[in-house]
């Protein structure tokens, strides 16, 4: 069985009578047999599960107290033959004083407890578990010794380490869980009784988001119902699964059923990341204080296999977010990166003009749009870019029109120059035949142009702004000194999704609605109508003669594939560090009712081949800004071997 690096993990809010431990416990081994049935790894319930959080001074009668302990005696019975490592809220008394701990439970057996460190201040009940951690290893509880205080849980062949806090440990300044995660813990769970008051909901998530973001790790995060007492407070039974800095899972509150919200974790992801901070083990030295934990081994974990089905769900456009404030966010950012980063260029050369290719498709596009806001916010007249329209032996009526339209409306000074001719004296030097469309025909045009382009950034005293996008540099879909090649790439950065999100973004808010900029084109209608044109064309480097009817006949999807899909690939591969057969499983269910299996392996074969032959052309790409999570410069993104093989990729 493969080892995805993904395990299950279930929040549970079970159904709930106060100080009722015999119905509370049937309620909890009803939920673990449901975790275990969906082949959950970890199920983690709400802090004193047993007996609910809001006892009071119940808390120190003896009948409830051995009540309890019968019902962790069932729970861990019930878990016998069952690998779902149980986390479970109870408390314990030890040395006269009552701690409030999360007990780790498998296959019959009570791996830890993990006390409280830092009880609310409100709480008279539980002494704070720091000090008797620190002085006890084991306890004896239900006529065993149990791991007690700072400990660590490892199943070893899966490469897992995963570890617990209670409650309110979360909200100190220096965590539990941050050490937890500095020793090698990948997920943290939780076990909590989070009243809720106006507000609170919104500040517990962020402490979650954060916990992950900064301490690398994954987060199960489960509280308490609202069938808890409501004598002063009010429950809503509030859960999230976190990982790395984001939610991907959360309960609805105020539910009144009695549910598990599932989703899976990316622990390979997690030690993907963790491997590429250099600063966590000088972190881990500092603050971490290894020595005082010790680690309990736990038998081997439920994992996801190819097989099975997942509650997570992953996006189809990871670069681009589904949220439509979001994505409008982040193009309103994206535009500004990139014309902050030209503008830094242009000044420090002393430019004088800005020089563009523009073909009426969708990089040159963008690269225009975002050189005319350069010039505007640097207060450079927008004559001084130079647009140069360049129409060969595949150029289309349509792609022409909208690219002379595009420059005119922005002000730019309008250049046509034809590069058949030359192309054309360039084969006969070669002894090419112009009637072999071969790569000659195609990277010939592409170089062309590159070279016209340079040329007159040479005698104009300026710079040439790069058109390519971040797809095509993964795929190595761009002529090597051709298209390749510019003094500063503004879209170098910028997936394919995710331009055309920008284009779009452009189009709805500086040429219409509340936020238009009457000074952007001189007829911002018109340009919006263009813009629409350009993002209804087939991507295309019209390099090829149109079909009959003088349409595009060159297709770039139709030779290298969805750019859907290798942006997917691009993403998981380069983010999360994704294998092969992950990458295929995650994006066939990502794809599925859309693209197969066959399809989806046929293109990811081409993503890879692609992706390493095309190395040589990356090592030497021109600055740009970065504006994401991926880059491929070569000067602190993306380091890799011109030779590497990539066979193994496609087996």
């Amino acid at each position: 069985m493969s080892n995805l690096g993904l395990v299950r993990v279930g929040a549970a809010v079970p159904d709930l009578k106060i100080a009722n431990t015999e119905y509370n416990t049937e309620q909890i081994i009803a939920q673990i047999a449901d975790a275990a049935e969906k082949k959950a790894g970890f199920i983690v319930f709400p802090e004193l599960a047993v007996t609910g959080s809001t006892c009071g001074d119940l808390f120190y009668q003896e009948f409830l107290y051995s009540n309890q302990l019968a019902g962790i005696s069932r729970i861990v019975e019930a878990t016998v033959g069952i690998n779902t490592v149980v986390v479970l809220g109870a408390y314990l008394r030890l040395e006269n004083s009552l701690y409030n701990c999360a007990l780790i439970i498998q296959n019959g057996e009570i791996k830890g407890a993990v006390p409280k460190m830092f009880p609310a201040a409100d709480s008279r009940w539980f002494a704070g578990g720091q000090d008797l951690a620190n002085a006890y290893e084991t306890i004896r509880l239900l006529g065993t010794d149990v791991p007690f205080g700072h400990l660590l849980f490892t199943d070893y062949e899966a490469g897992l380490t995963v570890g617990a806090e209670v409650a309110d440990d979360l909200w100190m300044p220096v965590t539990p869980g941050s050490q937890l995660a500095l020793n090698g813990a990948q997920i943290i769970f939780n076990t909590s009784a989070s009243n809720d008051i106006v507000g609170k909901a919104d500040y517990r998530r962020k402490l979650v988001e954060m916990q992950t973001a900064k301490s690398n790790c994954g987060y199960v995060y489960a509280s308490a119902g609202v069938k808890e007492s409501t004598t002063d407070f009010a429950f809503t039974g509030h859960c999230l699964i976190a990982e790395n800095g984001a939610i991907i899972a959360e309960s609805p509150r105020f539910a009144r059923e009695a549910a598990v919200y599932y989703s899976e974790l990316d622990f390979a992801r997690i030690r993907y990341e963790a491997t590429h901070n250099g600063n966590l083990n000088a972190c881990a030295a500092a603050f971490g204080e290894r020595a005082k934990f010790m680690e309990v081994e736990l038998d081997p974990l439920n994992l996801i296999t190819a097989e099975d089905k997942l509650y997570r769900y992953y996006t189809k456009e990871p670069f681009t977010p589904e949220d439509p404030e979001q994505l409008a966010a982040n193009c309103s950012e994206i535009f500004e990166l990139q014309a902050v980063g030209l503008a830094k260029r242009i000044e420090h050369t002393h430019s004088k003009k800005s020089v563009v290719g523009i073909s009426g498709g969708l990089d040159s596009t963008l690269a225009l749009l975002a050189t005319a806001y350069t010039h505007k916010i640097i207060g450079k007249p927008a004559g001084d870019i130079v647009a140069i329209t360049m129409p060969g032996f595949g150029t289309t009526g349509k792609t022409y029109n909208n690219a002379l339209t595009i420059m005119k409306l922005l002000g730019a000074e309008v250049r046509e120059i034809s590069i058949k001719d030359a192309v054309r004296q360039h084969f006969a030097d070669i002894g090419h035949d112009e009637s072999v469309h071969d790569v000659t025909y195609e990277n010939s045009q592409a170089r062309e142009r590159t070279q016209i382009l340079m040329d007159v950034a040479n005698k104009e005293g300026g710079m040439v702004v790069g058109t390519g996008d971040l797809s095509e540099m993964a795929l190595g879909w761009c002529t090597y000194n051709g298209d390749h090649m510019s003094n500063y790439g503004v879209n170098a950065s910028i997936p394919k999704t995710l331009v055309r999100s920008v284009v779009k973004w452009v189009m709805e808010n500086k040429l219409s609605g509340p936020n238009e900029d009457p000074s952007f084109s001189s007829d911002n209608a018109l340009l919006k109508d263009t813009l629409q044109d350009i993002l209804d064309t087939p991507i295309s480097p019209e390099l090829l003669p149109p079909d009959s009817n003088g349409d595009i006949a060159q297709k770039t999807e139709e030779s290298v594939g969805p750019y859907v899909l290798h942006d997917f690939f691009i993403y998981y591969t380069i983010r999360y560090g994704m294998t092969p057969e992950k990458l295929l499983y995650i994006a066939k269910n990502a794809f599925e009712g859309e693209y197969d299996e066959e399809f989806i392996q046929k293109w990811m074969n081409t993503f890879y081949r692609r992706f390493f032959i095309q190395q040589f052309k990356r090592t030497c790409v021109p600055d740009g800004p970065k504006i994401g999570s991926v880059g491929f410069s070569p000067r602190g993104d993306w380091a890799m071997p011109c030779d590497a093989d990539f066979s193994n990729w496609l087996r």
